[in-house]
């Protein structure tokens, strides 16, 4: 959960900047997109072996050299 105080003599625009920082750093924004539409559990494991797979071949690629 993302809470923000208003600070002494900051604007609107500079406190919504803060809590634009805030929720991305937290993860919100992440979270949200990742729950708009169910995903079944198999297809979520076929897209993280998916992932492992790029990052493994990325990483193998960047070895080599």
């Amino acid at each position: 959960m993302v809470k923000l105080r208003l600070r002494d003599n900051e604007s609107v625009q500079d406190a919504v900047k803060r809590f634009r920082k805030l929720v991305e750093h937290a993860g919100v924004k992440k979270e949200m997109r990742r729950r708009e539409y169910y995903e079944k559990p198999s297809d979520a494991r076929r897209r993280t072996r998916l992932r492992a797979v790029r990052r493994a071949r990325l990483s193998n690629m960047l070895n080599a050299k």
